[in-house]
């Protein structure tokens, strides 16, 4: 008996995609509880999409990719056509520079990726048991789209190790960037933290907390319903503030923080 095929499609909305098949490959964990990466749920997506933050006139084009095998969905990526590359957090220009002036079109280029967000996760979300299938399904389907339409090229920007070693084996080329994190070496407390560091160090950090500290207000901590929209608006306002004074714009739009998203 012949293998049934695997059927690759593109979507211009996460609209058309069932939630539930979504985030049956994104998020399976989820049944149980809250998901892992809340980044690459239908839920997040379409709060990207509906707030208008992607899509038309914002350079985020979705393309959503799905691969479906016997009328069940194996595997879906977030895939966007890219009119330029802000909003990634790794920075091509170089290459489309480069591109452009040997006499080639850089953009669009196609990008699987969660869109301003620079954190590392699955990036082909596979049914359990799909895993190979489906990743391999989803990157032939996308060079697939960029030869078609004469696409440049197709970044798969912040996806995991196993992805990255899979990508490999499978034609792609591989690119490798930086992160800072901090983490936590068993340290006691603050002050345990702070004799780790060389005294001009202690001096800054111990002058910055006490500008903090002595900011006269109240600092409050608050979470999900507790957050009202006054407190988006002035989040918002900050937002705008911090993109004007390092010329750049902000890329969520405010409607994204609604109670309904």
């Amino acid at each position: 008996m012949k293998d049934t095929p695997i059927e690759i499609s593109a979507h211009r909305s996460i609209n058309a995609i069932d939630p539930a098949d979504w985030d049956a490959c994104a998020c399976p964990e989820a049944t149980n509880g809250r998901p892992d990466d809340p980044f690459t749920t239908h839920r997040f997506l379409k709060a990207l999409e509906d707030s208008k933050s992607v899509g038309p006139g914002s350079g985020w084009q979705p393309q959503y990719l799905t691969a479906s095998k016997d009328g069940q969905m194996i595997a879906v990526a977030p895939l966007y056509a890219k009119g330029h590359s802000q909003g990634e957090y790794i920075f091509d220009h170089n290459w489309a520079h480069a591109y452009e002036n040997a006499g080639g079109r850089y953009y669009p280029k196609l990008q699987i990726a969660v869109p301003f967000t620079p954190a590392t996760g699955r990036r082909f979300l596979t049914l359990p048991g799909y895993e190979v299938t489906g990743m391999s399904a989803l990157i032939q389907g996308a060079v697939e789209i960029a030869a078609n339409n004469q696409i440049s090229s197709l970044h798969a920007t912040f996806c995991t190790e196993a992805e990255r070693v899979a990508g490999v084996q499978m034609g792609l080329m591989p690119r490798t960037t930086q992160q800072f994190h901090w983490l936590n070496d068993g340290y006691g407390g603050f002050d345990e933290f702070l004799e780790g560091l060389s005294s001009r160090k202690r001096k800054n950090i111990r002058k910055e907390r006490r500008q903090a500290q002595e900011f006269g207000g109240d600092l409050h901590v608050l979470t999900g319903s507790d957050l009202r929209p006054h407190h988006w608006d002035a989040f918002w306002n900050f937002c705008q503030d911090t993109g004007a004074r390092k010329c750049g714009t902000p890329y969520l739009t405010r409607r994204l923080f609604e109670p309904a998203h």
